[in-house]
């Protein structure tokens, strides 16, 4: 795979700028390849290109678009093991762990895309009018690098299956698994602009994007503070705009719960992926006087997590992505000590001399207003923050200006009661199980708008009212 070009209107080209990226392995801190840090012109050309190829694509029967999408899936699935050796490079992901998370996950959300989209409705039918959902147009992705794949598949498959042309700005820190995709799509014969991809610097690229006149939705997955910012340069020319942003999610342990399996996701959730998942678990709200028992059970159930080099098959916890995640995380662990929390488990680590690795760590004696409480730290770190009452424990959960994700463990009927309560985008009761189909965002500062299944397609249409029945 050649790394040092860019997809632009159907063509593999080299970029108008002379600069590149360093990709960096976050386990050994060696540089595995460099990546086009495109200029203006490269964006102007991909926009461009992707405008001129959008009223033929979306005049492009949807059959044959699945059949596009389709082919190139075949060709990309075929490739699993070489998107997984770069995948473990460019992020740091234990072996396991990404090939279920960072490739069939990716895999089956795009083999569930295409299985929607053969009975999706562009069209219903009312009294008096029909109401017809078209393409939005041209749609710039921005994505991150922490699940790299996942996230470029749940912005680009749908808003091209649904006739939209995209230009990709994958993460400067996690680019290369995009390039795979790029590959399929040139191989299963993509008409040419419907697919663009240029790499390069999110405030320079992506801040490029969205303000473009011819971009006309920008979907965002990131910081908070970056959507922030993608948003006020999009909202000028008043583009579509779908953000996946941060969180802070509870995880609300009730008296009667199984406190073990509570525990158990409460740590997956937080360490996997070492930390470096927007929906993870952080904030484990438990019974006052049941705290010293489930710290005990954190203390017991964290030695099943190995941390080590993410080509080991026994590693569960690998490294962050990047010095600055190392420094960001070290930071919030001296910050957690200063604000009084307990350290039961974890250090603040020492140096980064041969990876960026920080152990799982887990505080207690911690209050909701501290920092480590409130803010995303986007590490392999969690906090235990008691209560008195039920109503405290919700008031603890909703607590937060973030609203991705969260968590109750208890008897069942209770959990169900208290879940509701809990204003997030998705919730878990005690053994609730994922559902691929089911759509995924955030309440308040977590975001705007849905991704995955059904309503992850509908973000990139729009709705049009059409009165033409005479009778």
């Amino acid at each position: 795979m050649d790394f040092n070009k860019l997809y632009i209107n159907g063509k593999w080209i080299d970029s108008d700028s002379k600069d590149t990226i360093e990709v960096e392995n976050p386990a050994d801190m060696s540089i595995i390849a460099k990546v086009p840090r495109a200029s203006e012109r490269d964006v102007n050309a991909a926009v461009e290109a992707a405008s001129e190829a959008f009223e033929p694509w979306r005049n492009t029967p949807a059959q044959e678009r699945l059949e596009y999408l389709q082919k190139a899936l075949d060709d990309f699935s075929s490739k699993k093991q070489e998107i997984l050796d770069i995948e473990v490079k460019e992020l740091g992901a234990p072996t396991t762990f990404a090939m279920d998370a960072h490739i069939n996950g990716p895999i089956k959300r795009y083999e569930n895309f295409l299985k929607i989209g053969k009975d999706f409705k562009y069209e219903e039918e009312l009294d008096r009018a029909s109401i017809l959902k078209e393409p939005v147009g041209v749609v710039a992705c921005l994505t991150p690098w922490n699940y790299p794949l996942g996230q470029v598949i749940q912005k680009v498959i749908p808003a091209i299956l649904t006739g939209n042309t995209v230009v990709l700005k994958p993460s400067q820190n996690t680019p290369l698994s995009a390039y795979f995709l790029a590959e399929s799509f040139d191989k299963a014969g993509l008409p040419k602009g419907v697919f663009n991809l240029v790499t390069g610097a999110g405030s320079e690229v992506g801040n490029i994007m969205a303000s473009h006149p011819k971009v006309d939705m920008v979907s965002f997955t990131g910081s908070t503070s970056g959507g922030k910012e993608v948003a006020k340069l999009a909202i000028d020319s008043v583009k579509k705009i779908a953000l996946e942003l941060g969180g802070k999610s509870a995880n609300v342990v009730l008296e009667g719960a199984d406190y073990t399996m509570a525990v158990q996701r409460g740590l997956s959730s937080t360490f996997y992926n070492t930390g470096q998942t927007c929906a993870a678990l952080t904030r484990m709200i438990v019974p006052k006087d049941a705290l010293a028992e489930i710290e005990q059970i954190v203390i017991e159930e964290a030695k099943n997590f190995k941390v080590g080099a993410p080509s080991l098959k026994d590693t569960d916890v690998g490294p962050l992505s990047s010095k600055k995640q190392f420094d960001k995380v070290k930071k919030y662990l001296e910050i957690g000590i200063e604000e009084g929390a307990k350290l039961i488990l974890g250090e603040v680590p020492k140096s980064h001399t041969e990876g960026y690795y920080v152990n799982p760590a887990v505080f207690t004696d911690v209050n909701n207003s501290m920092r480590i409480a409130q803010e995303e730290i986007f590490g392999p770190v969690m906090v235990i923050i008691p209560y008195d009452t039920v109503d405290e424990a919700v008031q603890i959960a909703n607590d937060s200006i973030y609203g991705l994700s969260g968590a109750v463990f208890g008897p069942q009927e209770k959990a169900e009661e208290v879940a509701k309560r809990i204003r997030t985008g998705s919730i878990y009761v005690n053994a609730g199980r994922y559902d691929a189909l089911a759509p995924f965002g955030g309440y308040k500062q977590s975001g705007i708008g849905r991704e995955g299944g059904y309503y992850g397609i509908e973000e990139f249409l729009e709705t049009k009212s059409f009165f033409a029945k005479q009778k």
